[in-house]
């Protein structure tokens, strides 16, 4: 059977997706905590956490295509992006862990200096991850259903990491922190880490390339470059990334500011004690429905496990939905679906408890139906680059598009930080109605605006089933001449 269609081992397909399951211990801690843990746990304002998040993720988006680039003219025998997943997998750990330190007795400029410096490097090193891995996908295989399921199993582990870090991580800082959430995220992350580093090193021993360029196509960066710019259907995946991570910089980070300010307190009581009855004690015996429990810290993460739960449940669907409407079709679809859901958070009284956890149930089985299908589509935009121009250059088509993804998330985190300043947002102090009403809006219907371009973007695409197929086919007979 031909080296890129040939179906793919289980064990593959794990030790791939343990990859982004150790990426995802920082990123989500990026997506979901990060800006709480600068206002409320490091001392920065929203304001200048805001210019802190602009200026490092703009770098992240910067180094990507720089990254891409250099993977692309990297060979080695253990091919061109595996390499780079073990050279950065110890660096990844500790640069991680410091970024969540904070140097309790330097004065506030030396605190925001190591802050920039911490977080700059923890950019740098993700590219330098991140890219390569990303990369790796697109070259592992070439078969259509087998690169959907590569995504599904990676989707799956991605939702598991998830869940770790929304269900536990600020149970694990209350445990080490102790009323001291600063040693708290420090342990935590220490954690999260040590184990992202042995898991990258499970991604790099089990993984394979196969996808090579042409013997005879020569690197130029430039040509690369416009192949990129001409390729229409790339430019529209990057375009897709780009609003997609502004819609999730916007929300994820102020989910967390919901439960603390805005959703009453007993609400949040009686929700626990209601799941606690469910889990026969458990919370109780975890203490975390006592007096002294943080009860936004710990209803946040409780709700969050069910809801990556219900995501699971979602990837399960993305496959079969693929295969039936091809790609594009379920993504927006679902897409769709997911934004009317994050929507509705607007309408959520002080005492929504359980309509937010039915919201959050909707939202994130939306989600994880589409979970999978964006970076299975990035590899077939690769595909139609060498499919229209017989040129292939995966890395620097996987990091042109992440930058999309790192801008997203540059613009997104501002945004939703300089919403919340100019709402009049102060940290650990009860908030005014305006500022609640700034929470509010920033999960809501802000967030949502990004989405509608998404959708736009996703009735241009072009790439459908039927056109998936025929790239599938076509590629694999001009790859039999140089692929062995």
């Amino acid at each position: 059977m031909h080296s890129e269609t040939q179906k793919l081992s289980v064990r593959e397909k794990i030790g791939y997706g343990l990859g982004d399951g150790a990426a995802n211990f920082v990123f989500q801690t990026l997506m979901l905590l990060q800006a709480s843990f600068y206002t409320d746990t490091f001392g920065l304002s929203a304001g200048t956490a805001a210019v802190l998040f602009l200026v490092a993720r703009i770098w992240g988006a910067v180094a990507d295509p720089i990254m891409g680039a250099i993977a692309d003219r990297t060979n080695t025998r253990w091919g061109k992006f595996r390499p780079w997943i073990i050279i950065t997998a110890l660096p990844f750990g500790v640069i991680a862990y410091l970024a969540f330190t904070t140097p309790e007795h330097m004065a506030i400029g030396g605190k925001l200096m190591y802050a920039y410096v911490t977080y700059l490097l923890l950019m740098t090193i993700y590219s330098a991850n991140n890219i390569p891995y990303s990369a790796l996908g697109g070259v592992i295989t070439g078969n259509m259903e087998q690169r959907t399921s590569l995504s599904s199993f990676r989707f799956v582990i991605v939702t598991i990491a998830t869940l770790a870090i929304q269900g536990l991580v600020l149970p694990m800082v209350n445990h080490f922190g102790q009323g001291d959430s600063a040693k708290g995220y420090q342990m935590t992350m220490a954690i999260f880490g040590a184990l992202a580093v042995l898991f990258f090193i499970v991604t790099f021993t089990t993984t394979r390339e196969r996808i090579k360029p042409a013997p005879q196509q020569k690197t130029s960066l430039l040509q690369d470059i416009t192949d990129l710019v001409m390729n229409r259907q790339w430019v529209i995946m990057f375009a897709v990334f780009l609003f997609m991570f502004i819609f999730l910089a916007i929300r994820n980070q102020i989910l967390v500011y919901f439960f603390k300010y805005y959703l009453a307190v007993e609400s949040q009581v009686s929700f626990l004690q209601g799941i606690d009855k469910v889990l026969f004690g458990l919370l109780g015996t975890m203490g975390m429905t006592g007096a002294n429990a943080d009860i936004a810290g710990n209803t946040f993460s409780i709700m969050n496990i069910f809801n990556q739960l219900i995501s699971l449940v979602g990837i399960a669907f993305s496959l079969p939905l693929a295969k039936k409407l091809g790609k594009r079709d379920a993504f927006r679809t679902w897409l769709i679906i997911a934004g009317i859901s994050a929507a509705l958070f607007f309408i959520v009284p002080p005492s929504g408890i359980w309509l937010t956890f039915i919201l959050s149930l909707l939202f994130n089985f939306s989600w994880g139906v589409t979970m999978p299908l964006p970076w299975a589509m990035m590899a077939d935009v690769t595909d139609y680059g060498e499919w229209k121009n017989n040129r292939r250059a995966t890395g620097i088509s996987f990091a042109g598009i992440i930058f999309g993804l790192k801008l997203g998330l540059a613009i997104g985190g501002f945004i939703g930080l300089q919403i919340l300043d100019a709402y009049g947002y102060i940290a650990n102090v009860v908030q005014t109605p305006k500022a609640i009403m700034g929470i509010r809006l920033t999960l809501s219907l802000y967030p949502v605006l990004a989405l509608f371009f998404v959708v736009i973007a996703l009735f241009i695409y072009a790439i459908n089933r039927k056109t998936e197929y025929q790239m599938q086919d076509e590629l694999a007979e001009r790859r039999k001449a140089y692929v062995k």
